[in-house]
């Protein structure tokens, strides 16, 4: 079983700054892919950046220039920085993991549970 916990979300005020970090843990024989997603009220779900098992980031517009995602692989944890954030950055965000689970040659697809970040004030 593979199991992603994200942490560090909260509230903050316009233009602070928040650290989130996702660690995924299980039956795990190498991670590809991970990212962060979030998603507002009444709004679909969006990608927010992305890191390959090689280091190599993507980033969506509303992100880029102002959050950082990086990642550990010997912690198998994937942390996005986030700075000068705004009220439109207010969302649950998502950890999510391409994962090589040990005994398997294919590929699945977690979910974390989510972490609230509410920029406010």
């Amino acid at each position: 079983q593979v199991q992603l916990v994200e942490s560090g979300g909260g509230l903050v005020q316009p233009g602070g700054s928040l650290r989130l970090r996702c660690v995924a843990s299980g039956s795990i024989f190498s991670i590809n892919a991970m990212g962060w997603y979030r998603q507002a009220p009444g709004k679909q779900r969006e990608l927010v950046g992305a890191i390959n098992s090689g280091g190599r980031t993507n980033y969506a517009d509303s992100a880029k220039g102002r959050f950082t995602i990086s990642r550990d692989n010997a912690k198998n944890t994937v942390y996005l920085q986030m700075d000068s954030l705004k009220p439109e950055d207010t969302a649950v965000y998502y950890c999510n993991a391409d994962v090589y689970s040990s005994g398997s040659y294919y590929v699945n697809n977690y979910w974390g549970q989510g972490t609230q970040v509410t920029v406010s004030s």
